[in-house]
């Protein structure tokens, strides 16, 4: 008879975190400001915030004294210094300081809270936070429309959001949905109703509404009225029925809200054979799934599309849009003016379409009006290949408006700098969405307190010596040094077996920026193993020959060696509004919503 053996192993999980001491930097600083002391009281802090802030936000005696308490309630309420006696002046321990540095409220990256650019100056000379399709909560095929999607964007900044606008299926009323797609309707007045709610939420600038329209006059009218009844006297529209010759400015459309599109053509009821078929749109879901659907995805090298836009057209067939019409020309447009309801006109501000003739040709300026024109993400790329300082010309006065192309079903983005470098005021991005390309645009737009509006830098206004061209290599104008001290809050705001069942989290970071090509890079510390605080005291530096446009990339990911890192927080900052120094950088999930803890300390410099 045999015997029996039993073999257990016992794995014992090391989950306890290790806090870490301060960094050599900190201690410096502190020990610079104190003159060596164990204490900074009011004096030092004065003498450190006078170190690291301009001029313009330095602090009166009165306002470091509150910062100061500020920081001693701070630690209170976290319960690491309630061991400690009160005192009759505050006083900073080295780990009082060093938490000081790592509070996000109290020691932000970015320089500025409130709108600082001019904001006098006409629109076409703003970046403008656009949205792409509203109204959808997922793909472009079959998801639902809502109101929902709307709002979040209003709520996050968003100023300008798009209504493709559809008749009902008894031809009385309006819907908004994506046409010729399975996506469900939801209604035009809702949305109008939601945009007014929240439509200054976040900010007070303007809202721009563009429509896509495919109604016939009498529902225009319906329109009209609607808009009317709904906006009051927040409609902002011209005196008169003609081309405005320039802009306003965002200051002068506070609390207004405008309208966008073309003089839309008459109503052709679509065909049964136009309309996707429920397989149809699984095989074509299912195909861009494949593409670009994953987060992970790196923001591909604008100059690689701008070269490869000549060699391949993959819109999709049947999916092209009404501002993909190339022969949208002004004669076809006047013919149908008979057909456009006339009050329904009036109310467009800024008035949409393309001159008869190519691209370039659309490009040219009418120094007696301005409009809007609307370009594919490939068809931008086509035309910016020989056509680069035309673009930025038409620009300092036009509206461009750039959107996805069309085989993005999944909603997923391009990368946005191929606008912006052109000087696009409204670089089009589905927002119900995630992934890289969506939190650039996200950090983009923190620049100027979030306002929505980011003035163009001059480069991109200037006639003289010459139109910037896009194209030409430039040379470097400043350094940026990023330096990666370490890492908190995972443990308060991940389950302990998030990352790994067993031990605690092998976190690295990932820092680099997205900008022009000359400038985009993406760099990595090591792997710190086993630890919910990571330090990884790593020092990286970028040239920058565009720093006006460039933003600042961090990424935390966690190491696993059999299977795919797992995600840890990420941030997108723009390089413009950096604070050097010693700053703590809050992290945001793949939504780009922010976590409640977790963060890194980072330095910067320019040099």
């Amino acid at each position: 008879m045999g015997t029996t053996y039993k073999c257990c192993l016992i794995f014992k999980r090391r989950f306890h975190a290790r806090d870490a001491p301060p960094p050599e930097d900190v201690r410096a600083l502190f020990s610079l400001h104190t003159g060596g002391g164990t204490h900074m009281g009011a004096d030092g802090l004065r003498r450190y915030l006078d170190a690291t802030q301009e001029e313009a936000s330095r602090l009166d005696d009165a306002e470091v004294e509150r910062l100061l308490e500020q920081i001693r309630l701070q630690q209170h309420q976290g319960g690491h210094r309630a061991r400690l006696p009160r005192l009759a002046r505050p006083l900073l321990a080295l780990d009082d300081f060093h938490r000081y540095l790592f509070s996000h409220d109290l020691n932000p990256p970015l320089r500025h809270h409130q709108v600082h650019h001019d904001m006098t100056r006409p629109l076409s000379h703003y970046f403008i936070y656009t949205g792409h399709n509203s109204y959808l909560t997922g793909n472009q095929l079959s998801s639902d429309c809502s109101d929902v999607p709307i709002i979040k964007a209003l709520q996050r900044g968003v100023r300008v959001i798009e209504l493709d606008m559809w008749p009902n299926s008894t031809k009385d009323d309006i819907n908004i949905l994506h046409g010729r797609t399975l996506t469900t309707p939801v209604s035009l007045i809702k949305c109008l109703i939601s945009i007014k709610e929240y439509a200054f939420v976040a900010s007070p600038y303007p809202v721009i509404i563009t429509l896509e329209d495919h109604l016939p006059s009498e529902l225009q009218e319906k329109v009209a009225k609607m808009v009317l009844d709904v906006f009051g006297d927040i409609l902002y529209y011209p005196p008169d029925s003609d081309h405005l010759k320039e802009f306003p400015s965002p200051e002068q459309l506070k609390g207004r809200v405008l309208l966008s599109t073309k003089p839309p053509k008459e109503y052709l009821e679509a065909k049964a054979d136009d309309t996707m078929k429920e397989g149809d749109a699984d095989l074509h879901l299912a195909k861009g799934a494949n593409d670009d659907a994953a987060w992970g995805k790196e923001v591909p090298d604008f100059q690689t599309e701008i070269q490869s836009a000549k060699k391949h057209d993959d819109d999709a067939p049947g999916h092209q849009r009404e501002d993909d019409d190339d022969d949208d020309d002004e004669e076809e447009e006047q013919k149908m003016q008979p057909h456009l309801a006339p009050q329904y006109k009036h109310l467009i501000t800024i008035r949409a379409g393309k001159p008869k003739g190519s691209l370039a040709d659309a490009l040219k300026s009418d120094p007696e009006k301005v409009r809007r024109l609307s370009l594919s993400e490939q068809q931008l790329a086509k035309v910016a290949e020989d056509h680069a300082t035309e673009i930025v010309r038409f620009t300092q006065r036009n509206i461009l408006r750039i959107y996805p192309k069309g085989t993005r079903v999944t909603s997923s983005n391009y990368n946005p700098f191929i606008g912006w470098v052109h000087g696009a005021q409204m670089v089009a991005f589905n927002m119900q969405g995630y992934g890289r390309a969506l939190w650039l645009m996200h950090g983009f737009y923190k620049a100027n307190g979030g306002c929505g509006y980011v003035k163009k830098p001059d480069f991109l206004m200037q006639t003289e010596p010459q139109v910037f061209d896009p194209r030409e290599p430039q040379p470097v104008k400043k350094t940026l040094k990023v330096k990666v001290y370490m890492g908190d809050g995972w443990r308060m705001d991940f389950k302990q077996t998030h990352f790994d069942q067993y031990s605690p989290p092998d976190f690295y970071t990932r820092v680099g920026i997205a900008g022009v090509p000359a400038d985009s890079v993406m760099k990595k510390t090591k792997a710190i193993e086993d630890n919910w605080m990571p330090v990884w005291e790593e020092e990286f530096s970028f040239p920058l020959t565009v720093p006006e446009i460039a933003l600042l990339r961090v990424e935390v990911h966690e190491y696993d060696m059999s299977e795919k890192d797992d995600f840890g927080g990420q941030t997108v900052l723009p390089v413009s509004e950096l604070r050097p120094g010693i700053r703590a950088v809050a992290l945001f999930d793949r939504k780009g919503n922010k976590y409640n803890n977790v963060k890194l300390l980072m330095r910067f410099e320019f040099a």
